[in-house]
């Protein structure tokens, strides 16, 4: 395309041929991709200023009834779905009085674990959880959702159980398999998380699915519904499992921590972490490299009684159980020849650590050596 296009729809669809996880409407610059984790702005022309090219490219796919939302708040999330069932995760803001566009790609399928290259845990916790609390986490961009449907999905192929998910905007749109699943949009179906989790009790739900943790109402309604024998899956903005509890307690005054920390102490099954790594194979494009911390008896009492700094210690002593951290989850994937070690070390947290685990390891190009001996491709 040379040409700015008159309908949003051709820009959509490049998203896929391109590898595209998002898509960039602003002022003052062509549109952009952004394609393994790098923003690319297009050969199109630079969208003016002072103009309605992006609000006239963008408002058939507003929601009907939900554009005063931006013009009231100056933003607005939302979905769109293409035929071809490719979901579009939307958000649109006021900048400088323009109008700006960020547009997350959703695949139509939802990948399975092994797809994502998830370890055998996130498998297992899906299969065998009934009850309790389990929250993905990390920075934005790096698969929490993803994780998260390849998990409800799990369930929903295995469990005969009733799903209520409650999503700001829906992202994977889930069939009923052997399970039962109502998705509820925050703005179309129901105002508010709180409004929306209050109404999930009262609908006999096995599995409640809520996008996003984001504040001390939302919280408290997840905690209580996880202790009242539901399963809640949550997700949290924060780049680590230490982070999350951290955030979790800052929703609430000092005086209230004693009660959060009992009830995340009852409730908590995992704590799973993630961050995208770029990959070897440019193909695959990026990797997950994973913490999880396991609700066992241990973590319980240490979360009752604020001890957080002995969590990462657990962490790396309970591999047996399933729990692993960033440094393991990063020397895993060397040896899988997966990632560069040199790529490795600028995502570790602690690259002491790294290189004690790797002794003997190769270096970034002797793993493409051996890789390339291993397989007979380049």
């Amino acid at each position: 395309m040379s040409e700015m296009p008159q309908s949003i729809v051709p820009l959509l669809e490049n998203m896929e041929a391109l590898g595209a996880s998002d898509l960039h409407l602003k002022t003052g610059v062509p549109p952009a991709y952004r394609i393994a984790g790098d923003l690319r702005r297009t050969t199109l022309p630079v969208i003016p200023f002072n103009s309605r090219l992006i609000e006239n490219l963008m408002e058939p796919l507003i929601p009907p009834g939900r554009k005063h939302i931006f013009e009231e708040k100056g933003g607005l999330d939302f979905a769109y779905l293409l035929p071809n069932g490719d979901r579009f995760r939307i958000n649109i803001m006021r900048s400088c009085d323009q109008m700006h566009a960020s547009i997350r790609r959703v695949k139509a399928q939802i990948p399975g674990f092994e797809e994502l290259r998830l370890p055998p845990i996130y498998r297992k916790l899906a299969e065998e959880t009934f009850e309790g609390l389990i929250i993905v986490c990390g920075v934005t961009g790096c698969g929490k959702s993803t994780t998260q449907a390849a998990m409800i999905d799990r369930i929903n192929e295995t469990q005969a159980v009733n799903i209520v998910s409650i999503e700001d905007p829906i992202e994977f749109a889930f069939f009923p398999k052997k399970a039962f699943v109502s998705q509820r949009e925050i703005g179309l179906d129901v105002q508010t998380f709180a409004d929306a989790l209050r109404g999930a009790v009262r609908q006999d739900p096995d599995v409640i699915f809520i996008g996003e943790m984001r504040d001390r109402e939302t919280l408290l309604a997840a905690l209580q519904a996880a202790e009242t024998g539901h399963l809640v899956f949550c997700t949290l903005h924060t780049a680590d499992a230490m982070q999350a509890l951290s955030r979790m307690l800052e929703f609430f005054p000092p005086d209230q921590h004693a009660f959060i920390r009992s009830s995340l102490a009852n409730s908590l099954k995992a704590i799973c972490a993630q961050r995208l790594v770029p990959a070897i194979d440019e193909k695959i494009s990026r990797v997950p490299a994973t913490e999880v911390l396991l609700g066992e008896g241990i973590v319980k009492e240490k979360i009752r009684e604020g001890a957080d700094t002995d969590l990462p210690e657990i962490i790396a002593g309970g591999r047996e159980a399933g729990m692993r951290n960033f440094t393991v989850s990063l020397a895993e994937l060397i040896e899988q020849g997966l990632v560069f070690m040199d790529i490795a070390m600028e995502y570790a947290p602690n690259r002491d650590a790294l290189k004690g685990l790797m002794q003997g390891i190769k270096t970034s190009a002797q793993t493409l050596v051996h890789r390339v001996k291993r397989t007979g491709t380049s």
